[in-house]
C-alpha cells in the first residue's frame, strides 16, 4: 500500500458493515446516499475525479463514457450484482479495466425465491389473500371462488441448469416432481448435444439416487425422474418452466438468449403450463407473454426480472384482466438480509464486491486478474 489514499465511489449503499471494512483499511469511501441511481453524468464526474474504484448496480450504466474517463486511474469497477449487462465488457478490456461481479453468493436465495414464487402462482395465494382483506370470503364450498394447482406431482424444466437452475432443481426433488434439465450442453434451441460436461452427469446421478431414496423410504408414492432434454421437449413437456440462464444478444453467441421464450415458444407449452423467470428480464418476449395470457395458452406466470426496470406503469403485464394469473414481484429473489449486506464474501453479496475491491487494489493473487476469483473479464489480461 501507498500512502496515496484510495478512493472509492459507490454508487449505492450496499450495508455499512462491508463498506466500513474498506474504510478500516484506510480507503477513502464516498457513498451515493440516494436509493435512486445516480445520474450518468455524477458517475463521470466522479470518475475523472480521479477515483481508484467503483463500486456499481446493475441500474447503473457504466460504458465506454465511463472507462474513457476512469482511463488514467480507475482500477476496478466492482459490481454488486451476479448480472453485468450494464456494463460494457469491449470498453473495460480496452482499458485494461477488471470489472467483477458477484456470483453464487446469490445462489440458494434465488433458488428459493423462484421456488416459492412458483407455489404463489400455481396455488393463487395472491388472490386468496386479497378475498380475505377484502372481506370477500363467503361460505366454504369445495370450487369456488377459484382452485390452484398442486406442484407435487408434476414435470418442471429448468432451462438453464447452472448453479442457480441446479440449486432451484433441488429444491423442487422435495415436491416428488420430475425434472427436465436444459442447458447449451444438454440442447438448445433447434439442436440437441450428446456431450455433456462431467459435472452435470454427476449431478444428474445424484439428484436420480436422491430421488430413488425417497421412493424406497416411502417419502414418494411413485418413482420420480429427472433427465436432460432440448429445450424444445422441456417446455413442451412440461407443466412447469423456470428460467434460470444468462442473457445473450445475438451478437454475443451462438446460442442467444435475447427472446428465448417468445410466442413460437409459448405455442410450444401447455395452455395448463406456469412461467416463472428470475434470469433476465429481456429473456422473454413480454409483449408475447401477455397475448399467450390473454388468449389462454398458458395457466400464468411469475416474474421478478422486466425487460426495463421499473416496470413502466404502462406495462401490458399490468392488464387487470391478468391479476389472478401473474405474479410480479421487484427483483427481488436475491433480498435477503444475508445475500444482500453480508460482510462475508462467502455469504453476502456486499462482502464479495468488497473483497473484489480489494483484491485488485492491493495485488492478491499475485496481482494477476485472471486469478482473481470474482473478475469476470480474465480474458482481458491474457499474455501476449
Amino acid at each position: 500500500m501507498t500512502d496515496k489514499k484510495i478512493r472509492v465511489f459507490a454508487t449505492a449503499d450496499i450495508g455499512s458493515k462491508a463498506i466500513d471494512l474498506l474504510r478500516e483499511r484506510g480507503y477513502e469511501v464516498e457513498v451515493y446516499p440516494d436509493t435512486e441511481p445516480p445520474p450518468h453524468s455524477l458517475i463521470i464526474e466522479k470518475v475523472s475525479s480521479g477515483v481508484d474504484a467503483l463500486i456499481t448496480t446493475l441500474r447503473d450504466k457504466i460504458d465506454e463514457e465511463v472507462f474513457t474517463a476512469g482511463a488514467a486511474t480507475l482500477r476496478v469497477v466492482a459490481q454488486c450484482a451476479v448480472g453485468f449487462d450494464d456494463i460494457d465488457r469491449a470498453a473495460a478490456n480496452r482499458y485494461g479495466i477488471p470489472f467483477t461481479n458477484t456470483a453464487d453468493v446469490l445462489t440458494e436465495a434465488t433458488a428459493e425465491f423462484a421456488l416459492f414464487m412458483m407455489g404463489a402462482v400455481s396455488r393463487k395465494l395472491y388472490s386468496s389473500e386479497k378475498l380475505v382483506e377484502e372481506n370477500r370470503w363467503g361460505s366454504w364450498h369445495p370450487s369456488h371462488p377459484f382452485l390452484g394447482d398442486e406442484v407435487t406431482g408434476k414435470t418442471i424444466a429448468v432451462i438453464g441448469a447452472g448453479r442457480i437452475g441446479w440449486a432451484f432443481a433441488k429444491k423442487c426433488i422435495g415436491l416428488d416432481v420430475d425434472l427436465f434439465l436444459c442447458s447449451r450442453e444438454s440442447g438448445v434451441r433447434g439442436q440437441k448435444s450428446e456431450v455433456r460436461s462431467q459435472e452435470s452427469e454427476v449431478f444428474l446421478e445424484f439428484a436420480d439416487r436422491e430421488m430413488q431414496l425417497r421412493f424406497e423410504a416411502g417419502f414418494s408414492r411413485r418413482r420420480c425422474w429427472i433427465s436432460f432434454a432440448s429445450f424444445e421437449e422441456a417446455i413442451a413437456r412440461a407443466d412447469y418452466v423456470s428460467l434460470h440462464v444468462p442473457l445473450l444478444m445475438p451478437d454475443q453467441s451462438d446460442h442467444p438468449t435475447f427472446h428465448l421464450m417468445n410466442d413460437e415458444a409459448f405455442n410450444l407449452m401447455k395452455p395448463t403450463a406456469y412461467l416463472i423467470n428470475t434470469s433476465r428480464g429481456a429473456v422473454l418476449d413480454e409483449r408475447a407473454l401477455y397475448t399467450a395470457l390473454i388468449e389462454n395458452r398458458l395457466a400464468g406466470a411469475a416474474l421478478d426480472v422486466f425487460e426495463q426496470e421499473p416496470l413502466p406503469a404502462d406495462s401490458p403485464l399490468r392488464d387487470t384482466r391478468l391479476r389472478d394469473r401473474i405474479r410480479l414481484f421487484h427483483h427481488f429473489a436475491s433480498g435477503t438480509r444475508e445475500t444482500r449486506l453480508s460482510p462475508n464474501p462467502q455469504i453476502g453479496m456486499a462482502g464479495r464486491t468488497v473483497q473484489a475491491v480489494i483484491d485488485v487494489i492491493e495485488g492478491n493473487y499475485d496481482g494477476d486478474p485472471r486469478r482473481m476469483p470474482y473478475v469476470v473479464n480474465k480474458e482481458a489480461f491474457n499474455l501476449a
